[in-house]
């Protein structure tokens, strides 16, 4: 059996970091819908008030 040849090798690794990646980028991407969830009464009319306290000065 001949050794391997050193090309394949450094393939592998890339494939297992690109791997890696893509389970990371993936794994972010469903952390980040656990946080968009329906938002209940009071936080809606806690942000509605914190919209409208930031009114622009009235122009001339």
């Amino acid at each position: 059996m001949e050794p391997l040849n050193w090309g394949y090798g450094q393939l592998a690794l890339v494939a297992l970091a690109f791997g890696g990646l893509q389970i990371w980028w993936i794994g972010s991407i469903l952390r980040k819908r656990d946080l968009a969830r329906p938002m209940s009464n009071g936080e809606f009319l806690k942000s509605l008030e914190r919209i409208w306290s930031k009114e622009p000065p009235p122009s001339d």
